[in-house]
């Protein structure tokens, strides 16, 4: 199964769209507008709020708290490297592996691939493709995508 995450380019905070294969709205990503670190908040498509990552402050990297139904269910922390991103996952069982560019990754959980996630690059604005192989991992692997894409803008702040 194949998502398609599009950040809205003309907007005051950091703002996606989720679209399936078929091109239908999925879910709705919207980061508050006031707040002290990433606040994103993860809608569907009926508005109902599902999700929430939070940035933690007062971190050398940038570290990120996923958040379902009020219960933290994992982190994800940006390690300091020269060339190719690496994070520190505790979250799901998995781990991922990214290229030199911060352009596409590998989520591995065990030795199995779980997740591809690969950013298109002539777009405006964030695009990345994230194809799943199993349907239960689609909300995990959205949060995860979202969190990985604010630990990257971090470092740029």
């Amino acid at each position: 199964m194949k998502l398609l995450i599009k950040q809205r380019v003309f907007s005051w905070t950091d703002t996606y769209d989720i679209y399936d294969e078929f091109g239908n709205v999925r879910y709705f990503v919207k980061a508050d507008f006031f707040s002290l670190g990433h606040r994103i908040r993860v809608f569907d498509v009926y508005d109902n709020e599902i999700a929430v990552i939070y940035e933690r402050l007062f971190s050398l990297l940038p570290k990120f708290e996923i958040e379902i139904g009020g219960r933290i269910i994992g982190t994800i922390q940006k390690k300091f490297t020269l060339f190719r991103p690496k994070y520190e996952l505790d979250y799901n069982g998995w781990r991922v592996e990214g290229d030199f560019l911060s352009w596409n990754y590998d989520v591995y959980e065990g030795c199995s691939s779980v997740i591809h996630i690969s950013k298109e690059i002539w777009h405006w604005g964030d695009t990345y493709v994230i194809d799943i192989a199993n349907p239960k991992d689609e909300l995990m692997g959205i949060l995860l995508v979202i969190a990985i894409d604010a630990a990257n803008c971090s470092n740029d702040d």
